[in-house]
């Protein structure tokens, strides 16, 4: 690489170079980057110019450390969804060209905290009904789910017909999901949620906590999904107002 110095912002180009890089193979997916060492020579930079580089590439979850190991190419995310659209895991899995699966882990029924009568704004029921499940994509586990229902609304015997949870409120309990409000935030490492997705402690993953409304305003569902970010990214279109 030939780094023009009369430049600023050199780390600027050493990003771009290493993600030349990783697009043409070179620096492969799930595999450790040469050392800093190496790579300053290589690519003809101070090592400071360089820790800057990676530090970023990091940050965009284009590389990851594993302490004490080294820097790992991150997979890129093969399924992408604008944020400002509201699709089920099923369409968004499904979209990317891979199977999508189920499977259950636990299904109960709950007395709803003081909280969640307040999210689902009533007290006119009694129990929620809750659901967890591994979401998969070509068999490979990809989201974990935790849907809350009023029982009211989905009783236990109907949750095995459908993979859709958005299908199937539709068909049994004839509600039509028309929007969410939507959270997201990154979560750290969660034993039993990284293992129950099979990730390593480093890796990323997204929790999107929703509530789901029905087109008069009714909320019918709550979900708190934790995505790999490894294999899902979300986008949403900005634009300045008026």
């Amino acid at each position: 690489m030939v780094i023009d110095s009369d430049q600023d912002h050199l780390f600027l180009q050493v990003i771009d170079e290493i993600k030349r890089k990783i697009e043409s193979g070179k620096y492969k997916e799930k595999e450790i980057l040469p050392s800093e060492f190496q790579l300053s020579k290589e690519l003809d930079v101070s090592r400071d110019v360089l820790s800057e580089a990676l530090r970023i590439l990091e940050e965009d979850n284009v590389l990851v450390r594993r302490h004490g190991i080294g820097l790992f190419v991150n997979p890129q995310p093969m399924m992408s969804s604008g944020i400002e659209e509201l699709s089920s895991v099923t369409a968004m899995i499904e979209q990317s060209g891979k199977l999508a699966g189920t499977q259950y882990l636990s299904t109960d029924v709950i007395v709803p905290t003081e909280d969640e009568r307040l999210k689902f704004k009533s007290n006119e029921f009694d129990k929620l009904v809750k659901v967890e499940r591994i979401r998969t994509a070509d068999g490979e586990p990809v989201v974990f789910c935790i849907d809350k229902i009023p029982e009211i609304l989905m009783p236990l015997e109907h949750l095995y017909q459908e993979e859709s949870m958005f299908k199937l409120m539709k068909d049994y309990a004839e509600k039509t999901i028309s929007y969410a409000h939507a959270q997201i935030e990154p979560i750290s490492y969660h034993e039993r949620i990284y293992n129950i997705l099979d990730c390593r402690p480093e890796q990323s993953l997204l929790l999107v906590k929703q509530m789901h409304y029905t087109a008069e305003d009714e909320p019918i569902m709550f979900s708190s999904n934790y995505f790999r970010a490894d294999m899902f990214s979300f986008n949403v279109l900005r634009k300045i107002s008026q």
